[in-house]
């Protein structure tokens, strides 16, 4: 039975990390862990040559394994691996409750933004003049192209009094401070 690209494979693995992290420095055991699970999966899902980068990590499933930090990784986590041609998408299937929290945060986030995006896309639509009223349309360009301009121009000018203040405080400065320190032995 061979694959063909639009296939989708989707299976469910509670990998066993400690006996590969367990042999490496305290410093790199959440590094191995993180291989670890790319090998596992490489091996599992049958990729190709065993490459690992056709394999694509979820952002919660690298926080999860480095939830305890870089000498504490999880002895074994259970994760969901998706093939879709070539390409393997592992997520964590089970997430601690502080990374979990997050996920659903970030996730109403992203929600709450995409309403505001299409009710502000409906609002401009209402607020387009209809064909007759052409002329209005242009005069509202104009205005705003003036707005523009002037911004463009008070932020210049706010540059050149910052720049001007500066190089008064760096004079104020060189007036009280000497060019170069004066040997103690001499001043005497």
């Amino acid at each position: 039975m061979a694959e063909t690209k639009t296939d989708k494979v989707e299976r469910e693995y509670i990998i066993p990390l400690r006996h590969r992290w367990r042999i490496v420095p305290r410093y790199q055991r959440t590094n191995k862990a993180v291989k670890a699970v790319k090998e596992f999966v490489a091996r599992h899902m049958k990729i190709r040559d065993r490459d690992l980068n056709k394999i694509r990590i979820d952002r919660y499933l690298n926080e999860t394994l480095w939830n305890r930090g870089i000498k504490n990784p999880p002895a074994k986590i259970k994760v969901l691996a998706v093939k879709e041609g070539e390409i393997v998408k592992v997520s964590a299937a089970e997430m601690p409750q502080n990374i979990r929290f997050k996920k659903l945060r970030e996730e109403k986030i992203t929600g709450t933004a995409k309403k505001i995006a299409e009710q502000r896309k409906e609002e401009k639509k209402a607020e387009e003049p209809e064909t007759g009223k052409v002329e209005g349309a242009e005069e509202k360009k104009e205005e705003q192209e003036e707005k523009k301009a002037a911004v463009v121009e008070a932020g210049r000018e706010l540059e050149k009094a910052a720049a001007k203040q500066m190089k008064h405080e760096q004079k104020q400065r060189q007036k009280t401070q000497p060019k170069r320190q004066v040997r103690m032995a001499l001043e005497k």
